[in-house]
C-alpha cells in the first residue's frame, strides 16, 4: 500500500494503492472487470521461464477492494500454447461466469506465417476458481492472425466477441463478430464487418439501454488516413449498419499506431468515445466524442489532454448507466511516463482536471466500473527484477464537477 485513501478537491475519493509483484520474464498489462459486488477481476497473459524453456500462460485473478488478490488460476490446458503479444485476455463477468477470449499460437504456425493464431473463448462457472475447456471463436480454419479482440455481455445475457482477422490474406486485414447465445458453450457463425481494420488497433464495444451493440476499431481510408470508427447493431449482433467516422481527425499514418478506442454507452442512450490520434498537424492528443442517434453523428470532439510538457498516450474509458465517465491514460516526456485520471459526473458535459496516479513509471492503463459509480484502476509498472501490476480504486462522487477543464 504506497499511500492513504482520501478525498480529491473534486470529490472523487481515491483508495489505497496495491501492488502486486510478479517475477515471471514478462506479462501484459491486465484486463480488469469490477462486478456490482465490488469484486475485481484481472486476466493477463504471462511468461516464465522453466527449466530453460519460455511457458506461456493466460492468468485469472480476483480479489476484493482493499484486500488481497487470491491466486491466479491458468486459464489454457497444458497442451495450448498461448500466442506472445502485447494486448491482454479480454475479460466479462456475470456474477460466478467468467469469460476470457484470448490468442492460441497456430497448430499449422509456420515460418511464412508466423503471426497465426487462433482465437478462444474460456468460461468459468465457478467464479473463476477453474476453467472448461476452450471453444474456437473463428470458423475459417485459416492459418491466419485472429486477435485483438474484445468481449462484451449484451442486456439479454449474450456473448459478443469482435476482432480483427486475417483469413482472407489481404494486406489489411477485416473486423469480425460473433455471438454466443449460451454462456460460453458455443459460438455462432463469424460476421464480417469491414475489410481495411488497422492491424492492432484493438475492437471495442457497448450496449445501450436499448440492447443496441456498438463495434469500434479503427479504419484505414483512402492514402494512410486512420480514423476511428463505430458501426451498430439493433438485432442483437445478427447485422450491422456501415461503420461511421468518430472524429474526422485525418491522420495520415503508414503504419499501425497500436492504440485502440474505448467506448460505452448510459442509460439514456449516448454513446461515448474516447480515443487517441495525432491528427492533420501531428500532435498527439486524446479526445472524446459523444453521439445521441445510436453512433449514426457524433459531436465535435474535444480533448481532454491539458499538459502542454508530455504527450498523452493509450486513452481507456468507463461509463455507468448515470453518464458517470472514468478517463485514464498515460502522459509522457523524454524521462516520465505518468499514469493520470479525468472524470466527469455530468454525461461529458464537463471533466475534472488530470490527475496523476502513479508513482513510478507507469503505462499500459485500464478501468472498469460498475453502476454504483466505484472504479477499479490498473496499471504497469516494470523494473529489471519483475514487474508490478498496480491497483487502485475510485469512487465517483453525485452530483456535478465544479472544476471545468480547460481548453
Amino acid at each position: 500500500m504506497a499511500e492513504e485513501p482520501g478525498a480529491t478537491p473534486t470529490g472523487m475519493v481515491l483508495g489505497p494503492k496495491q501492488a502486486i509483484e510478479h517475477q515471471a520474464k514478462s506479462l501484459t498489462a491486465p484486463s480488469v472487470q469490477v462486478d456490482e459486488r465490488g469484486t475485481i477481476h484481472l486476466a493477463w497473459m504471462q511468461e516464465d521461464k522453466r527449466e530453460g524453456k519460455e511457458v506461456r500462460s493466460v492468468r485469472y485473478a480476483r480479489g476484493q477492494a482493499g484486500g488481497p488478490l487470491g491466486p491466479s488460476v491458468v486459464v489454457n490446458r497444458p497442451e495450448e500454447v498461448p500466442y506472445g503479444r502485447q494486448e491482454a485476455p479480454a475479460l466479462a463477468v456475470n456474477g460466478d461466469e467468467v469469460f476470457i477470449t484470448w490468442a492460441l499460437t497456430h497448430p499449422k504456425l509456420s515460418p511464412d506465417k508466423p503471426f497465426s493464431s487462433e482465437l478462444r473463448l474460456s468460461r468459468s462457472a465457478d467464479g473463476g476458481r477453474s476453467f472448461l475447456p476452450s471453444v474456437l471463436v473463428n470458423d475459417d480454419n485459416q492459418v491466419m492472425t485472429h486477435s485483438f479482440d474484445s468481449l462484451h455481455l449484451g442486456h439479454d445475457g449474450v456473448l459478443h466477441i469482435a476482432w480483427i482477422d486475417g483469413r482472407e490474406g489481404k494486406k489489411d486485414p477485416g473486423t469480425f463478430v460473433a455471438r454466443s447465445p449460451d454462456q460460453g458453450h458455443t459460438v455462432t457463425k463469424n460476421l464480417k464487418l469491414d475489410d481495411s481494420t488497422c492491424v492492432c488497433c484493438r475492437t471495442s464495444m457497448a450496449t445501450g439501454p436499448d440492447g443496441t451493440l456498438y463495434v469500434a476499431w479503427r479504419k484505414i481510408m483512402d492514402g494512410g488516413v486512420r480514423e476511428t470508427v463505430v458501426a451498430r447493431s439493433t438485432d442483437g449482433g445478427q447485422a450491422f449498419s456501415p461503420p461511421v467516422v468518430v472524429g474526422n481527425d485525418r491522420w495520415v499514418y503508414l503504419g499501425c499506431p497500436h492504440r485502440p478506442a474505448s467506448i460505452g454507452a448510459d442509460r439514456q442512450g449516448r454513446l461515448y468515445v474516447a480515443w487517441y490520434t495525432e491528427g492533420e498537424d501531428e500532435t498527439p492528443a486524446v479526445y472524446m466524442a459523444m453521439s445521441d442517434d445510436q453512433g449514426r453523428t457524433f459531436a465535435p470532439k474535444r480533448a481532454l489532454n491539458v499538459s502542454k510538457g508530455t504527450f498523452p498516450d493509450h486513452p481507456q474509458m468507463a461509463v455507468d448507466g448515470a453518464g458517470r465517465i472514468v478517463v485514464v491514460w498515460e502522459e509522457q516526456s523524454p524521462v516520465r511516463r505518468e499514469v493520470v485520471v479525468s472524470y466527469s459526473l455530468d454525461r461529458g458535459r464537463t471533466f475534472s482536471r488530470p490527475q496523476k496516479l502513479n508513482d513510478k513509471k507507469g503505462q499500459s492503463p485500464t478501468v472498469s466500473m460498475n453502476e454504483q459509480g466505484f472504479a477499479v484502476l490498473a496499471w504497469m509498472e516494470h523494473a529489471m527484477t519483475g514487474h508490478k501490476m498496480i491497483l487502485q480504486t475510485l469512487q465517483l462522487p453525485d452530483g456535478r464537477v465544479t472544476q471545468q477543464l480547460s481548453n
